[in-house]
C-alpha cells in the first residue's frame, strides 16, 4: 500500500480538520501556538498525526512542497465582533477600514492572508498547484471577500470542491421558516426574530459553532454566547483584551457584561486557556472535514 498523502493543518486548534482528513485517508501535520488538546485534557488523533507548536506567521510554504492539501482555520474573533450591531463594533470596523491607515487592514487580515501566502510558496516549491481550503466566519467576508461556500456557520474560501455537503436535513442557502430568507440585521428587510443559525443548524454537526449564538439583531455576541456555553457545557470563547479598540477599560467583555463566574472567562483574550476554549467552539465538524478529505484525496491506494 502507498503511503498516505500529506495534509497540512494551519491553526489546528482541537484538530477538527485533522480528524476528518485522517478518517478519509490522509496523514496530517498540524501547526498552532499552543497544544489545545493538552490544555483541555482531550486526546490527540491517535495515529497519522503530528503536532508542531509554531507560529503560522513564521512558516514558509516551501516546507510543504510534498503536501497534497493545505487546510486552515485562522482566528475569527475580530471579524465576529465587527459584524455585530453595536456602536463600539462599528467604531472598531471604521478604525480598521480607515483609508489613511492601510496598514491597519493588513494587520487585521495577517493571520488569514498567511494561509494563502503559504499555499503560493508551497505550490511554487512543488512546481504544481496544492489546494487550500480556508475556514472562517461569515463576518470575515467584508474584509477578505465573499466565501465560496458555507456549512452552517463555517464559511469556506479557496479551492472548495464543486460538490459540498449541507447541514443535516437543512439547506445551506435558505433555512426553513425564513420566508424570503434571512438578511443581516442592518438591512431594512431584516425581520427581528429570524434566527438563521438556530434554524439552519441545531448542533455542531449541523454546522453551528456556538449553540447559544443568535445573529438576529438581539445584541448577543458570539463571544458572550461562547462563554455561556463554556459555563453550562464546558465550552468557551474569546473577546478583546482590555484597552484594545472596541473594548471597555473596565474588564468587561464587549457587550458590557462582567464575566467573573468562570476561570476561563476571567482570562485575557491572549491567554492559552481562553484560546483553548475558543478552539473548542470553532472545531471543524467531522462531516465537513471528512468530505473535504475525500474530495481531494489523490486517486491512489493508501495505507
Amino acid at each position: 500500500m502507498a503511503e498516505r498523502p500529506l495534509a497540512i493543518d494551519l491553526y489546528t486548534g482541537l484538530h477538527g480538520w485533522a480528524e476528518g482528513l485522517i478518517a478519509a485517508g490522509w496523514r496530517v501535520v498540524g501547526f498552532d501556538l499552543h497544544d489545545m488538546s493538552k490544555l483541555l485534557g482531550e486526546p490527540l488523533p491517535p495515529e497519522h498525526f503530528s503536532l508542531v507548536l509554531q507560529d503560522v506567521l513564521t512558516l514558509h510554504g516551501s516546507q510543504f512542497k510534498d503536501a497534497e492539501l493545505i487546510v486552515g482555520s485562522s482566528p475569527c474573533t475580530k471579524y465576529s465582533y465587527m459584524a455585530m450591531p453595536w456602536k463600539k463594533a462599528k467604531v472598531l470596523a471604521d478604525w480598521y477600514s480607515d483609508p489613511l491607515f492601510p496598514e491597519r487592514l493588513v494587520e487585521l487580515n495577517a493571520l488569514y492572508e498567511a494561509q494563502f501566502r503559504i499555499q503560493r510558496e508551497a505550490s511554487e516549491a512543488a512546481g504544481r498547484h496544492i489546494p487550500l481550503i480556508v475556514e472562517n466566519v461569515k463576518g470575515a467576508q467584508p474584509w477578505v471577500g465573499r466565501a465560496r461556500w458555507h456549512f452552517g456557520s463555517y464559511f469556506l474560501w479557496g479551492d472548495v470542491p464543486a460538490l459540498m455537503p449541507v447541514p443535516a436535513g437543512k439547506s445551506a442557502v435558505k433555512a426553513p421558516g425564513l420566508g424570503a430568507g434571512w438578511v443581516h440585521p442592518s438591512d431594512p428587510r431584516h425581520t427581528p426574530g429570524l434566527d438563521f443559525t438556530r434554524l439552519a443548524a441545531r448542533s455542531e454537526e449541523d454546522g453551528r459553532k456556538v449553540p447559544g449564538f443568535r445573529f438576529d439583531g438581539s445584541g448577543r455576541s458570539f463571544q458572550s454566547a461562547a462563554v455561556n456555553e463554556h459555563i453550562k457545557n464546558d465550552h468557551g470563547g474569546s473577546w478583546f483584551k482590555v484597552g484594545s479598540p472596541g473594548q471597555k477599560v473596565t474588564g468587561q467583555n464587549p457587550d458590557g457584561r462582567l464575566w467573573k463566574r468562570d476561570p476561563v472567562a476571567s482570562c485575557g483574550s491572549n491567554s492559552p486557556k481562553r484560546k483553548g476554549a475558543s478552539a473548542k467552539i470553532a472545531k471543524i465538524p467531522f462531516t465537513l472535514a471528512h468530505w473535504i478529505g475525500r474530495a481531494w484525496l489523490p486517486l491512489r491506494e493508501v495505507a
